[in-house]
């Protein structure tokens, strides 16, 4: 069975500390990636539960929205600028 790994929301776009690299995030597969590949720091109760919803938005378990949520709240608490 095939999941829907995309699953779109409204854009937000990240500025990366140290790198100042700009990260423009409207889908929770891309919010997942960012958050597993490129987050600055790997501990945190934010970033943890990002991860979780993100991955549970993946399964359909909870509306994409909810992990364009957990991902902003992940970066205020890393110190990620979120322009949105």
């Amino acid at each position: 069975m095939k999941r829907d790994t995309l699953r779109l929301f409204p854009a937000v776009t990240l500025v990366m500390e140290g790198t100042g690299e700009y990260r423009r995030i409207n889908s929770v597969q891309a919010a997942t990636e960012t958050l597993l590949e490129h987050w600055p720091i790997d501990d945190g109760e934010e970033y943890l539960t990002a991860i979780k919803v993100c991955l549970d938005a993946m399964m359909g378990v909870v509306h994409p929205d909810a992990a364009r949520e957990a991902l902003i709240k992940a970066a205020t608490e890393a110190g990620v600028s979120v322009m949105q």
